[in-house]
């Protein structure tokens, strides 16, 4: 490891260079102090590939960048629910940020999917907070492996692209700590990323780039953060607010406006000096850390990180219906292939995670590649809607009628979904839907392999033996998918977003995208899975949902609390097939009778597992107590309340294969005993609740049980002389209040 340069201490930099500091220089670089010797450093895009712009620079993958390999985009890795494999990618992205002498590289995205509409959910990992956060810390790992920052974005409630600038998302205090925040949580406390980047949007009024709130309270107070906070790129609007708030960087230059307005600021006595000199040593920490990287030697191994590309992808794609064994196909199988995205992959979204790919495979390329003989091709369609349509299913339906099966690609265009706007629809387009019910005419030995950034309706789902879900797969998606049709790998990705049957279904629909600059979490805790769960709605597919060319026995589940008080649960999984394959194990948890709102079950654990043929392994899975907890607002803290908690642990959220309980002891909430607080309150008190138990006995008798349950709810102090004198709930809240 190379010796760090000895940078300035605070106290030895003026103060305008101290305010230089807090801004990039341009695009893409903080500031340097000459002077002092503090160099600058280089962030640039992720998450999914390195994007260094080689030209002009811009934040939305206008300009050119240099090649970098173009891995599959989170909403494909999430589906492997294996965050072992995705710190190998983040240690991929972390050499290649390296070799370009990139000191942050601006990712992993883990914002919630509140909403299949949002544009850039093909950016984020999952419906689920548990999945987010592990897949996420998996890639933080990786990249900070090789000497180089991470960037956990975006912090936070960023779940829309409409009005993204400036939309408050109005979020009660539970769904913005049980959902919201707790994958950014599980980064933060594992990972200890860099950076962390807050969003563009308002947080219940505040603009994140302000709010002490998230950036000082619950980040570094709560969670021990211990990097630099900077802005998302143009997220900032008042900048002596955010030093205030905690906002360490301010990207990207803003060519000297707000490091003089903070000059301002100080010498008028509006900003303390030593807010501002808190900023300016975790920047002067952050360039402290870029140069202390190891060496890396260049130039990169093309192949080996296309290899590992290709080994992604193929774990990605989601085999989301195969009747009959209808795959894998056969090498001597006579196949056609139907459909653009076959010859023109659709391999990432748009935006400023648009990466230049070293190389890029196409799925009909790998599938004649593997295929023993002839390959018939068909366009069927074109991705703007142009040309002839009627000539084209024709061209695609005779090639079909020839063929034992029919390899039928489809996917959502890149105009529909991106950074900078959201969907409108969850629909394939017409043209499409219309090619496939031409091509089911003459042969109905169809599979369909989808491209899409986010999840689309499958009204087609009954009428087709077979359907990959392969999502957004990287410059290797070809092979990867080829790999899985010929069953050189077998598929055990898992959908990390649940499928509707209907948009109407889906729990942000009516308060989706908001209207007047607020967007309103009215589902509240009910997000993705745990909506259709307690509204008992039926799927198209759910949560946690993939099939094997394999089969998975498991076995019956135990559960224990172990010292530091994490429940334990341990399951035998077997593959009763005769193919190699991967079952990803999932234990979710209850509590019957709880005494505040919750899902029917939540994800608290999961494990990729591989299993040779007949081969049995004993699974293991840690519910951390911490994640088991909820958020009282009456305490404003986590409590892990008392009860026993049934874990269900199975393939998917409606796949649970075996159950156990587990009594857990939970955490003692006192709350402050007043007038105002309710019978039941004031009886569940260890100080007051005896005095008025033995009041009410004397006063009320053998008849209290159901009065009581009458004035459960009912504030001691609202009447007088019923069930006992004012007078005397006085004495008996002053006691509880002294003690």
């Amino acid at each position: 490891m190379s010796e760090s340069p000895q940078l300035p201490n605070v106290s030895d930099l003026t103060l305008e260079e101290k305010a230089a500091l807090t801004s990039g220089a341009d695009f893409w670089t903080t500031a340097s102090v000459e002077r002092a010797g503090v160099p600058s450093i280089m962030m640039t895009d992720g998450p999914h590939g390195l994007r260094k712009q080689s030209g002009g620079s811009d934040h939305l993958g206008l300009s050119a960048s240099v090649p970098a390999t173009c891995f599959p985009p989170a909403v494909g890795l999430s589906a492997t629910f294996d965050p072992d494999l995705a710190e190998r990618v983040g240690e991929a992205l972390g050499t290649e940020s390296a070799i370009e002498d990139v000191a942050v590289i601006l990712g992993p995205g883990i914002n919630i999917k509140r909403s299949p509409l949002c544009g850039r959910n093909f950016e984020y990992m999952s419906e689920d907070p548990i999945v987010a956060g592990a897949m996420g810390a998996g890639l933080v790992q990786g990249i900070q492996s090789k000497g180089v920052g991470s960037s956990l974005k975006h912090f936070a409630a960023n779940n829309q692209e409409t009005d993204r600038l400036r939309v408050s998302s109005d979020v009660d205090p539970r769904p913005l700590r049980e959902i919201y925040l707790r994958g950014f949580e599980r980064v933060v406390k594992s990972a200890q990323p860099w950076t962390v980047m807050c969003s563009y949007n308002r947080v219940n009024g505040v603009l994140a780039s302000e709010d002490p709130f998230l950036l000082t309270e619950v980040l570094r107070d709560d969670w021990g953060f211990e990097g630099l906070v900077v802005s998302d790129w143009g997220a900032v609007s008042n900048r002596v607010a955010g030093v205030r708030a905690g906002l360490d960087l301010e990207m990207p230059s803003s060519n000297g406006r707000t490091p003089a307005e903070i000059v301002a600021a100080v010498r008028a006595g509006e900003l303390e000096e030593a807010e501002l000199d808190a900023v300016v040593q975790r920047v002067l920490d952050l360039v402290g850390r870029s140069l202390t990287r190891p060496a890396v030697d260049g130039p990169l191994d093309v192949e080996a990180h296309h290899t590992l590309a290709r080994e992604v992808a193929g774990r990605s794609i989601v085999l989301l219906k195969n009747d009959d064994g209808f795959l894998p196909l056969s090498s001597g199988t006579k196949v056609a292939v139907v459909g653009t995205f076959a010859e023109t992959p659709r391999y990432q979204g748009a935006g400023s995670s648009q990466i230049n790919p070293t190389r890029l495979d196409t799925g009909l390329e790998e599938i004649r590649a593997l295929a023993d003989g002839e390959v018939a091709f068909a366009q069927g369609y074109t991705v703007d809607g142009s040309g002839d349509a009627e000539a084209l299913r024709a061209e695609a339906v005779a090639i079909a009628g020839e063929a034992e099966k029919v390899v039928v690609f489809l996917g959502v265009p890149a105009h529909e979904e991106s950074e900078g706007y959201d969907r409108e629809h969850i629909d394939l387009p017409a043209a499409q839907l219309e090619l496939l019910d031409a091509v089911l005419e003459v042969n109905p030995n169809v599979v369909v392999t989808l491209s899409n950034g986010g999840g689309v309706d499958l009204p087609f789902a009954d009428r087709v033996p077979a359907i990959l879900e392969g999502w957004l797969l990287g410059q290797a998606g070809g092979g990867g998918t080829a790999d899985v049709l010929y069953g050189v790998l077998n598929p055990s990705g898992k959908l990390a977003e649940t499928i509707p049957l209907r948009l109407s279904d889906t729990p942000a629909f009516g308060n989706f995208p908001g209207e007047n600059g607020h967007a309103r979490y009215g589902e509240g805790l009910l997000v993705g899975y745990r909506w259709y769960d307690a509204k008992g709605l039926d799927v198209r597919f759910p949560f946690g949902h993939g099939l094997s060319y394999t089969t998975f026995d498991i076995g019956d589940a135990s559960a224990s609390v172990d010292a530091d008080g994490d429940v334990v649960v341990t399951v035998t999984v077997t593959n009763t097939g005769a193919v190699a394959g991967r079952e990803v194990v999932q234990a979710y948890t209850s509590l019957p009778g709880s005494s505040v709102q919750r899902p029917p079950r939540e994800l608290k654990a999961f494990r990729s597992v591989a299993l040779e043929p007949n081969e049995t392994k004993e699974v293991t899975l840690t519910l951390s107590r911490a994640e088991l907890a909820y958020w009282d607002i009456r305490v404003d803290s986590w409590i892990v309340e008392s009860g026993t908690y049934t874990v269900e642990v199975g393939a998917s959220s409606r796949d649970l294969r075996t159950s156990a309980t587990v009594q857990i002891d939970g955490d003692r909430v006192q709350l402050p005993i007043t007038l105002e607080s309710s019978f039941d309150e004031v009886l569940a008190d260890p100080n007051a609740g005896p005095l008025l138990q033995a009041a009410l006995d004397e006063s009320m008798g053998d008849d209290d049980a159901g009065m009581l349950k009458m004035l459960a709810n009912f504030p001691v102090g609202r009447m007088d002389g019923f069930p006992l004198p004012r007078t005397e709930m006085v004495k008996i809240v002053e006691k509880a209040q002294q003690s």
